[in-house]
């Protein structure tokens, strides 16, 4: 074993005592205990322990030697948490009778990240965060945070920048601090909805930010009195919160492989065949992409109050056609599916193997580029591409029938996820709602 004390004395000297030890459940939140910073050694050879059926999906039994969960840390991404003081953050990989557990997602994606090594690949993303800024009534009712962010159309709005320039500035220090090299802070096209980009990074890396990115999010946001919400769609008649994957591939020796400037939508062969992956597979992928009830009032072709609405309902592609569910742009591709109620680790594995399994079979016919406003076509009754699953009950089918894909991704972590989503489906399918109510008490 590695000798940790440099590091545990680098650490205090920042004023450093505890580390919180920080996992993934099944539904993508995060999770984690504080230990002392003098069990560093053991963090990382052995892990932080946990009762595994106290855990969301782990599957773990209740006595044995796999009952208990273990965290291991991952010591590179050690590091003090601005608005923590005295803690330092590490992600921790999920272990259990010393094996690494199948049912972990970060496991579940290094598994995918490393049958892409295999063909001397590494995948690239870049991750869109969009949210909500919310707080709750007394009455506990949910509305916007901002109480004057009223615009019809309110994309780009300096003036709730302006007047959330506090709250705006705690999180770009926080992010920096932490890290993130950010690109763009901006309004987008729902009242008390935001963007925050930052720097690509590889597969991994990149969905380990973004754990971290929510974790400074909510408690940024709580300082200011809100609810950072991951909630896809909050506001009925406008837009929802996307979670847009770009994805690009390199080889060994740092080329891109995916992109050709001369080939169909600026892609390569094998730029278009993982494409393809995504959209043969996209019925399947829908539920670990878009993994919650709500997600689906997202992907529909409703109306918004902007005029305008990003959805990706129809299982199309095109060159910087927002309205596909594949974009194709710059020698990449942006996956437009996610929504950020997803599990960051399963949905980026998911969406590997499925690329994976598209540059499997040449055979296929590539996707043809759309290039029309498929909004447009809808609306004057055209015939369309396939669309997406209509809620979150007919995803869960389509992924329990995809059969290749969920042994590609692992079918110890799709079977809890399935077991869980169905619950989650049955519960919501037995709830009597307000609009339920008011539509049809006094009705017949």
């Amino acid at each position: 074993m590695p000798d940790f004390q440099e590091q545990i004395t680098s650490l205090r000297g920042q004023g450093t005592h505890s580390v919180m030890t920080q996992f993934t459940d099944i539904h993508g939140v995060a999770k984690g205990k504080l230990v002392p910073l003098e069990h560093l050694s053991d963090l990382v050879s052995i892990g932080a322990g946990f009762a595994g059926p106290s855990i969301w999906g782990t599957g773990l039994p209740r006595l044995g030697a796999r009952s208990e969960y273990y965290g291991r840390v991952v010591p590179h991404s050690l590091q003090p948490l601005p608005f923590m003081p005295g803690v330092a953050h590490a992600v921790c990989d999920g272990f259990a009778g010393g094996e690494p557990l199948d049912t972990c997602s970060r496991q579940v994606l290094k598994r995918q990240v490393a049958r892409l090594a295999e063909r001397g690949l590494t995948l690239w993303v870049g991750i869109e965060p969009e949210f909500f800024l919310l707080n709750q009534a007394t009455d506990g009712q949910w509305k916007v945070g901002d109480s004057a962010d009223t615009l019809d159309k309110p994309s780009y709005d300096l003036r709730s920048i302006h007047r959330n320039q506090a709250l705006l500035e705690d999180f770009r220090s926080t992010l920096v601090l932490l890290g993130f090299a950010l690109e763009q802070i901006d309004h987008e096209d729902a009242t008390g909805q935001y963007e925050i980009n930052y720097r690509h990074d590889n597969a991994l890396a990149a969905a380990d930010r973004y754990q971290l990115f929510k974790l400074a999010a909510h408690a940024v946001a709580e300082r200011h009195g809100l609810v950072f919400s991951c909630m896809p769609k909050p506001l009925a008649g406008a837009p929802g919160s996307g979670l847009h994957f770009h994805l690009s591939l390199t080889d060994a020796l740092g080329r891109a492989v995916m992109a050709d400037p001369a080939g169909p939508m600026g892609l390569s062969d094998t730029g278009l065949r993982f494409a393809n992956g995504l959209l043969v597979h996209a019925d399947a992928l829908a539920a670990l992409c878009a993994p919650t009830v709500n997600s689906y009032k997202r992907l529909a072709a409703s109306h918004s109050a902007s005029g305008t609405t990003w959805s990706p309902v129809w299982k199309a592609m095109g060159f910087n056609n927002r309205t596909c569910l594949v974009r194709a742009m710059a020698g990449r591709i942006e996956w437009r599916l996610p929504d950020p109620s997803c599990n960051i680790y399963a949905a980026l594995a998911a969406t590997l193997a499925a690329g994976l399994d598209g540059m499997d079979h040449p055979a296929l016919p590539l996707p043809q580029a759309c290039d029309e406003d498929l909004y447009q076509r809808f609306a004057a009754d055209q015939p369309m591409p396939p669309r997406l699953p209509r809620d979150l009950h007919s995803a869960l089918d389509a992924l329990e029938a995809d059969a290749p894909l969920r042994q590609a991704v692992g079918d110890a972590f799709c079977q809890q996820f399935l077991a869980l989503k169905r619950e989650e489906w049955s519960a919501y399918a037995q709830h009597v709602s307000g609009w339920e109510l008011a539509r049809y008490a006094a009705a017949f």
